[in-house]
């Protein structure tokens, strides 16, 4: 193992109780000294370091709760059991890959396609709970990935009979029981919410194993709370829909989350923001300040039980109705604490900015502040606040004057018929705050082209059409369709042009859970390729030959049939999902992950991560929900930033926060349109893309596939062009999803993107880009492109220069890869 893996995965083992979630404890554990433990449940064995799809990352070993337990000393005593459930999940497994394949035959479509991100139900079972020791574990495990969406099903978000039985068998027997959850996304824990200790492991990376048998032996604590809000399926918001293959209509507009729980008094099983540890804590009676526009808020946290700990300070605002209807709280700012021993006490600062809580008024065409009391809230969850302050405001106040944009969706947004009603204490200190203070800059200058176009000037129409799509084969049938099309770097999902002495072309591995790269490489005469795939599991025993004609590529021996003259390693390091990083709510631990990222970058020579993700999780039965960070805009933002700061402090490295924007299901994701009032995407989905621009600029930002009220995120020069540069005052590179030829349809009710709306929109990068796509685009240049894109050469200069200066930015900065 590489120097730079034993370093890594003591980084991801040390950060990850910062993600675990204690959702409840009766002080039985952490246990005090390894011993005889009987271990049950489809993770304890089969531990699930991350969700499926291109996200996936090779690392050498992941470490399984099983292993990490035998490994700190403890004797299991469920060897049988564990056994006898390998046998059942194989059985259930086979059976589930032929009846996808069965399925996917029968509707016509490519077994790869239509199994990509199935999430597997979990099996039905009758074993029996044999095992003895001094406490019981059970780990219920829950996979999903890209393509695919979750069900309100058992076996996904919701348990199993087996599962229920099990559970409450156990809780019942033993003294000691713990409840894992090894899980990407939310599960309806309804029948067992009474289990006396329950744990949210999360989905945590190579060294899960490790982390887990830290904490449960008190060597660590979960200090970790919770991104988004665990509920019974029921209680979940049935406005707007979800999962048309054609149409999704966010019509329950702002009110998602907890912005919709506490909004209509609905309680959840667990609220957003919380967590508990292994110690308790007190939060002083708050302070609060304000000067201009930014409000501080002053506390002490003192840990009042027996063990150290960590603990986050959550300020909310409830924002006053006027002619905007609003929820009932919002974050607003969030610190956490150090660690504090037994007995002692941290003094925490908040400051926030009150622009930062604006609401879009699409009458006025701005974010406004309306007049009234604003009821700043301190506490531990959302769910667990006091007063601190009461703001108030004289005159409404524009903060933004911005444009009327994006279109219309067709509806009205959802209001509470009957909302929770905002109690403005009548005894909590009040400060003021003036309009004139909340003012800020409605534009940006555009970024300094001058030298990146003084190089594409004497280029021509067709030169110009090289370096606005990624590095290509010369067919579209010969494009890699799992995203595997770099050629420098083997398994990275693509790069700029190599067409060109003197620019640099830019290395782009996937992510967001780490470098998704192939593991092992083989390099002879004709150059490197693969020694195997760089995505494995169900992925890969759905790409049979059928599949791949299907696309229309074909079945190529020709890597096995080639003898390497040399070979080398490529692991990469399994950090935590997206989701378990925010659940962290501490931007420092963010930012470390991105500086291993960014070191195993240096390593490898790649220039442009693909990640963070962090789309909202809208609804728990995204399947993608484990790449993303929340269901707020500002824990995501916040995080992001963290995570872009740290890949970025490593020269020539940079980030690529994606989806931008609404890509909130993967059904049919290529051809589907999200339908989304302007206020609902400003004050909700493309806040969080804000905040990360603002306050970490990364270099590059990747569009969704989907359409946003008819039109494509990535053809939509409002979005693009209006409101990421001009508006926020973005600087970086703009690039398409991989929109793989062979993978698009034209058969739907919404076309897929093309390569010559998107240039012309302001999104420079089509990528992985095909013969096909330029061929468009010289077309639009000669106003002939069968989507009716017309493009001028002055466009197409710019956004080839806009390649160009992103390109010198970072190649001419990076290291040469160490391998």
């Amino acid at each position: 193992m590489n120097q730079y893996e034993i370093d890594h995965l003591a980084t991801v083992r040390a950060g990850a109780p910062e993600s675990m979630v204690l959702l409840k404890t009766d002080g039985s554990f952490p246990l005090a000294a390894p011993g005889r433990l009987a271990l049950y449940g489809a993770g304890a064995r089969r531990t699930i370091k991350g969700g499926t799809g291109s996200g996936d990352v090779n690392s050498r070993h992941v470490v399984s709760l099983e292993e990490g337990l035998v490994s700190a000393g403890f004797t299991i005593t469920t060897k049988s059991w564990l056994d006898a459930y390998d046998a059942v999940a194989e059985d259930n497994h086979q059976a589930f890959v032929a009846d996808l394949k069965a399925q996917a035959k029968a509707a016509g479509v490519p077994a790869i396609m239509f199994g990509m991100g199935a999430v597997e139900p979990a099996p039905a079972f009758d074993l029996p709970l044999d095992g003895d020791g001094e406490a019981a574990i059970y780990v219920v495990a829950r996979d999903s990935g890209e393509g695919n969406d979750r069900h309100p099903e058992a076996g996904d978000v919701k348990l199993t009979d087996s599962e229920i039985r099990d559970i409450t068998a156990l809780a019942a027997k033993f003294d000691k029981f713990l409840l894992v959850l090894n899980v990407g996304g939310v599960v309806d824990l309804t029948p067992v919410k009474d289990v006396r200790n329950i744990l949210l492991l999360s989905q945590l990376g190579a060294a899960i194993g490790d982390a887990f048998a830290d904490v449960l032996l008190g060597k660590s604590y979960p200090s970790g709370k919770l991104s988004t809000t665990w509920a019974a399926w029921e209680d979940y918001s049935t406005e707007g829909d979800f999962g048309d293959p054609d149409d999704t209509h966010y019509s329950e507009g702002v009110y998602v989350g907890y912005r919709y729980f506490d909004s209509v008094g609905v309680a959840p099983i667990f609220p957003f923001g919380y967590g508990l540890g292994y110690t308790t804590f007190a939060i002083g009676a708050p302070e609060a300040s304000a000067a201009g526009s930014k409000i501080t808020v002053k506390t002490t946290v003192t840990n009042t039980g027996a063990a150290a700990g960590k603990e986050v300070v959550q300020v909310y605002v409830s924002v006053p109705a006027g002619d905007l209807d609003q929820p009932y709280q919002a974050l607003a700012g969030f610190a956490k604490t150090e660690e504090l021993a037994a007995g002692a006490s941290q003094d925490v600062t908040v400051t926030f900015d009150l622009t930062d809580i604006a609401s879009y008024d699409a009458a006025k065409a701005a974010t406004v502040l309306e007049a009234g009391d604003y009821v700043v809230r301190v506490g531990a969850s959302s769910r667990d606040t006091v007063p601190a302050a009461v703001v108030q405001l004289a005159e409404t106040a524009i903060v933004r004057q911005l444009h009327n944009v994006l279109g219309e969706p067709g509806f009205t947004d959802f209001k509470p018929a009957a909302p929770t009603a905002v109690e403005v204490p009548a005894d909590a200190p009040r400060l003021t705050v003036a309009a004139a203070d909340l003012r800020r800059e409605d534009t940006h200058a555009p970024v300094d082209l001058s030298e990146a176009l003084d190089f594409v000037e004497d280029l021509s129409d067709d030169e110009l059409s090289y370096i606005v799509l990624g590095q290509y084969a010369d067919t579209a049938d010969k494009q890699s369709i799992i995203g595997q099309a770099s050629q420098a770097l083997v398994g990275a999902a693509g790069q700029t042009t190599t067409r060109f002495a003197g620019l640099p072309s830019l290395v782009m591995p996937d992510g967001p859970a780490g470098l998704r790269l192939t593991p092992q490489v083989g390099e002879d005469a004709d150059g490197k390729f693969p020694l195997g795939e760089a995505l494995g599991g169900l992925f890969a025993e759905l790409m049979d030959a059928e599949s791949i004609a299907a696309l229309g590529g074909e079945a190529d021996d020709a890597a096995a049939e080639r003898t390497p003259e040399r070979t080398y390693e490529q692991y990469a390091t399994a950090i935590p999902i997206g989701t378990a990083i925010a659940q962290s709510w501490n931007p420092a631990l963010a930012e470390s992950y991105g500086d291993l990222v960014g070191a195993e970058m240096d390593h490898f020579g790649a220039h442009l991560w693909l990640a963070p993700a962090f789309n909202l999780h809208r609804t728990i039965l995204c399947g993608r929900n484990f790449e993303y960070l929340s269901e707020d805009p500002l824990l995501a933002g916040r995080m992001a930033a963290g995570i872009t700061r740290g890949v970025q402090a490593h020269p020539g490295r940079g980030v690529t926060v994606k989806h931008f924007a609404f890509n909130n299901q993967e059904t049919n994701r290529l051809n589907s349109c999200s339908h989304v009032s302007q206020r609902a995407a400003r004050d909700l989905y493309l806040r969080s893309f804000e905040i990360v621009v603002r306050e970490a600029q990364p270099h590059a930002i990747m569009t969704s596939y989907n359409l946003v009220n008819g039109v494509h995120t990535s053809e939509s020069a409002e979005l693009l062009e209006t409101i990421l540069r001009e508006e926020w005052g973005y600087e970086g590179l703009v690039m398409t999803d991989w929109v793989v030829y062979s993978m698009t349809r034209t058969d739907l009710k919404y076309p897929r993107a093309t390569a010559a709306a998107t240039i012309k929109a302001g999104n420079e990068l089509f990528m992985p880009g095909c013969e096909e796509d330029r061929q468009d685009i010289l077309a639009a240049l000669r106003g002939e492109s069968e989507s009716g894109a017309v493009l001028t050469r002055a466009e197409l200069a710019k956004q080839a220069a806009r390649v160009v200066r992103m390109a010198h930015l970072l190649g001419d900065v990076a290291a040469a890869p160490e391998v």
